[in-house]
């Protein structure tokens, strides 16, 4: 990333349970030395992770799917955490609470800022979330299909042909519910679940996904779309 840009960037930090866990510790002490001074982390409690981080002056984000993981994330100390409704691709949590209710309640009840998680893919959403309270969004599926993308040209058109409806909520794949595109369960299913690999990821937001652009594209497309929807408010 350093030897791509000299903008700042975060790093993901995901805090799985697992029989032989890999070296978490060690991943922040390589995060501590780097200089990066934003992570995400996600999975289960970060807070046995926090206290170098906090030291070293990083800025913490947690990743909650309900508004009791939100307030308990503010509780440890976490600067930030992103509300991951229903919506979203990979793991929203058991709750199946959608945005619409999820982020006008983290509002209420939250102190610390809060980004919103899930479907977001234009500009329109972008306005409906801050007016829901939420100080900014996330966006993954939309990314996936654009062309500085590494994901393989196949999941990129799959992302392009698929709707809200070809989203499938399973836990076959990883143990833990999931959202992915029904068609690359399929042949996952076909396969005997041996091909996990090419199981692909996605939110709702795939409704909005026509298009492999630029990642610049899409942000400046966003940022567009926001200033109508914003205009267009009475």
């Amino acid at each position: 990333c350093r030897e791509m840009t000299d903008k700042p960037f975060g790093v993901n930090l995901t805090i799985l349970p697992a029989l032989k866990p890999p070296p978490y510790a060690e991943y922040r002490q390589a995060i501590i030395e780097s200089g990066v001074k934003v992570v995400e982390t996600a999975g289960r409690n970060p807070v046995d992770l926090l206290p170098p981080l906090k030291d070293a002056g990083i800025k913490v984000i947690h990743k909650c799917t309900s508004v009791r993981h939100a307030l308990k994330a503010e509780a440890i100390g976490c600067d930030a955490v992103s509300v991951d409704g229903f919506e979203c691709g990979g793991h929203p949590g058991e709750d199946d609470v959608g945005n619409w209710v999820l982020l006008p309640r983290a509002a209420e009840e939250l102190k610390i800022p809060f980004v919103a998680s899930g479907g977001v893919a234009n500009g329109k959403q972008l306005a409906a979330a801050l007016c829901m309270g939420a100080d900014g969004v996330n966006m993954g599926t939309r990314f996936i299909a654009t062309r500085e993308s590494g994901a393989p040209l196949e999941y990129k058109e799959a992302l392009l042909r698929a709707q809200p409806e070809d989203i499938e909520y399973t836990p076959e794949v990883t143990g833990v519910p999931a959202n992915f595109l029904r068609e690359s369960l399929e042949r996952f299913r076909q396969g005997g679940g041996k091909a996990w690999k090419e199981v692909y990821s996605a939110g709702h937001g795939v409704a909005f996904i026509r298009e492999i652009p630029s990642a610049k594209e899409v942000v400046a497309r966003l940022v567009e779309e926001y200033r109508a929807a914003k205009a267009g408010l009475p």
